[in-house]
């Protein structure tokens, strides 16, 4: 059975948002990425197969080790999609912000 990961279970999970913290700014191997972590390498290896079937990671082998880098067109999809529900917060935020100013001035 071939299941497809979803992209908003896999980033639920903190773990695996650190690992993506860490792998955003540059391309690492599994065991550099396990080592910030204080849970066993399989467990890791397990969060990492994750973030790579939803394709939020890619790999890429360089002579016996795999490299793991963000898929910043996934990242970027991921992105637009929440952008509007953060635009709408923004606006409920700035209007409750704005009625509370008016209550304060009097």
């Amino acid at each position: 059975m071939n299941l497809r990961r979803d992209v908003f279970q896999a980033i639920a999970d903190p773990t695996r948002r650190a690992i993506l913290m860490l792998v955003a700014s540059q391309a690492m191997t599994a065991g550099a990425i396990a080592a910030n972590f204080d849970t066993a390498r399989p467990t890791v290896s397990k969060h990492l197969q994750i973030l790579t079937e939803c394709e939020l990671l890619e790999q890429q082998q360089n002579g016996r080790e795999n490299y793991y880098y963000i898929n910043a067109k996934k990242m970027k999809e991921v992105a637009d999609f929440i952008e509007p529900f953060r635009q709408m917060w923004d606006e409920r935020f700035n209007k409750l912000e704005a009625i509370m100013k008016h209550y304060k001035g009097k």
